[in-house]
């Protein structure tokens, strides 16, 4: 039960300061019960716990009243800071684009920011229907937009949505800007006093969007069978749209997972790396006889690849070796007349192949923090980026960001071209192993309901760092201030750990690495003795 005045009047003065009667009311029956329902006090308590911080990442929560939540009144206010920021930097008036996807609320979000930047004196464009994140990233660059804002909580449960900004450079923000911007949204007024008005212009730019990715490089010498699941999110019209003007007519998708669904009724949770959320794809996969397997996440700004085994299961390949894969076909696409010096680029938690592939095409290598707000600043002559939780970005010179569409569409030239070889993506990933040595990677992710217990356990490491992981002495290396990231390294083996930046979970990297003396089996074997080892050394260090 509450008792507490203070937290009644928190509420009270939120319900009085709200724009939208939904989220009022909601707000308004909560406190209503919060005296007699114990449930009902905590859920006000959190509610009103603090507002989402606005990180580089912008803001992701769930959609629910008060300021600890996804709402018209957190939009408004948040949008109002933006609109500051950017008049701040010499912006007034200039372009801004929005976009969305098709979670809950996800229409009024974009709707509110769309009529605060207009009542703020920018010119303001939006997009007419629910699309994909990267053609919002692509539309920020292609008009001149000095920012986007994109309605979007990517892959998080279907309770929750989000708020992703990108800057004039068509990138994701990065600091300092984010803090300039949470510092002006602290100081923007009352939702319900924020100005708002009409007056944005549809603009459809997936045509303009779907001929650039028709020119990437897809190398295809004959037909090619692709299964396809957009986990109900929004990428699969577009998918189907990039893959006709690619030329790729064989193409089905999981129909259960086709449409729109802010519910995600047939997935636990609408991730592709996640146990379970590529079931349907597989089976769909085996079903068709498909030579690939692509899962898009619900913004389809990731992409996942399945291939079949020789044995004929199938099974999705990592973030890592899908990474590898498209990162060598497109160094090998590169054309060293027009671009002498080309650059790819990964991040500290994904597999150190990269750099090794890199070095034998006699290209440039960069590593990076984690996010692609990092990935597409790594230097000039970018031609390819990733990281392991499934970001690829392989048309830089268009989207400066993570592209699950492009990605995909890639990826299904590059099988096609394999396919007219007599030969298969694992084909090519036993070739990059027996070349540069076997890369296992993992990871051990500790979900907590408390995040204080992050930090805990970040201080520990870092206090008493472990002598010896996986059978092998390691010494640590630590990130801070620049990161709150701790490395540690041995002998072919690397633990980065860090807290994520947008779940509630401390993450654990692993890799091992195995040069492949004798055979490519036995040198697998060996490699995964030691991730087998390394990992249960890891689950301890965090228990």
């Amino acid at each position: 039960m509450t008792s507490d005045s203070t937290l009644r009047d928190a509420a009270s003065r939120w319900i009085a300061a709200d724009p939208d009667p939904a989220t009022r009311a909601e707000l308004e029956a909560v406190l209503a019960r919060a005296d007699s329902d114990p449930g009902a006090a905590g859920d006000l308590a959190d509610r009103l716990a603090g507002p989402l911080e606005f990180g580089t990442a912008g803001l992701r929560g769930p959609v629910r009243a008060g300021p600890n939540g996804m709402n018209v009144a957190v939009v408004t206010r948040t949008t109002a800071g933006v609109a500051e920021w950017l008049k701040a930097h010499g912006h007034a008036g200039a372009l801004v684009v929005v976009g969305r996807d098709a979670r809950h609320g996800s229409e009024a979000f974009a709707t509110a920011a769309a009529e605060v930047l207009a009542a703020a004196g920018f010119d303001v464009k939006v997009f007419p229907r629910p699309l994909p994140t990267p053609v919002l990233a692509f539309a920020v660059g292609r008009l001149g937009a000095v920012a986007g804002i994109q309605i979007t909580a990517s892959h998080n449960p279907p309770a929750d949505n989000g708020y992703k900004l990108y800057d004039a450079t068509g990138g994701q923000i990065v600091p300092p800007s984010d803090g300039e911007i949470e510092r002006a949204i602290e100081a923007a007024p009352s939702a319900v006093d924020v100005p708002r008005a009409p007056g944005a212009e549809v603009a459809d730019l997936l045509p303009r969007y779907l001929d650039e990715v028709a020119t990437l490089p897809m190398g295809h010498e004959g037909a090619v069978r692709v299964a396809a699941t957009a986990l109900h999110g929004v990428g699969a019209d577009t998918l189907r749209a990039a893959f006709e003007r690619a030329g790729f007519t064989d193409l089905h998708l999981v129909d259960a997972q086709a449409a729109p669904d802010p519910d995600f009724p047939t997935v636990s949770f609408p991730n592709p790396e996640e146990p379970g959320a590529t079931d349907l794809l597989l089976a769909l996969a085996s079903d068709v006889d498909a030579d690939l397997a692509i899962a898009l996440d619900p913004d389809a700004d990731r992409c996942a690849l399945g291939v079949r085994e020789r044995d004929g299961r199938w099974r999705m390949l990592r973030g890592d070796e899908t990474g590898v894969l498209l990162g060598s076909y497109l160094l090998s696409t590169v054309d060293r007349t027009v671009l002498p010096d080309p650059l790819v680029a990964t991040t500290i938690v994904s597999s150190s192949m990269l750099g090794e592939i890199a070095k034998a095409e006699g290209a440039r290598y960069a590593e990076t923090l984690t996010g692609f707000k990092w990935l597409v600043r790594a230097g000039d002559g970018l031609v390819f980026a990733y990281e392991e939780a499934l970001g690829l970005c392989v048309n830089p010179g268009f989207v400066r960001d993570k592209d699950g569409i492009a990605a995909a569409t890639l990826a299904a030239g590059f099988a096609a071209q394999l396919k007219a070889q007599g030969r298969t993506p694992l084909d090519v990933l036993d070739e990059l192993a027996q070349r540069h040595g076997v890369h296992l990677t993992d990871q051990v992710s500790l979900r907590v309901t408390d995040l204080a217990v992050r930090g805990q356990l970040m201080a520990k490491v870092r206090a008493t760092p472990p002598s010896r992981l996986g059978g092998v002495g390691v010494a640590l290396e630590d990130l801070l201030p620049d990161a709150d990231v701790v490395r540690l390294t041995g002998d072919g083996v690397r633990v980065v750990v860090r807290p994520s930046g947008t779940e509630p979970k401390l993450k654990a990297y692993l890799q091992v690495v195995a040069p492949v003396t004798d055979s490519l089996a036995e040198a697998r074997r060996a490699a995964q003795e030691r991730l087998t080892a390394l990992r249960a050394d890891v689950e301890e260090l965090l228990a």
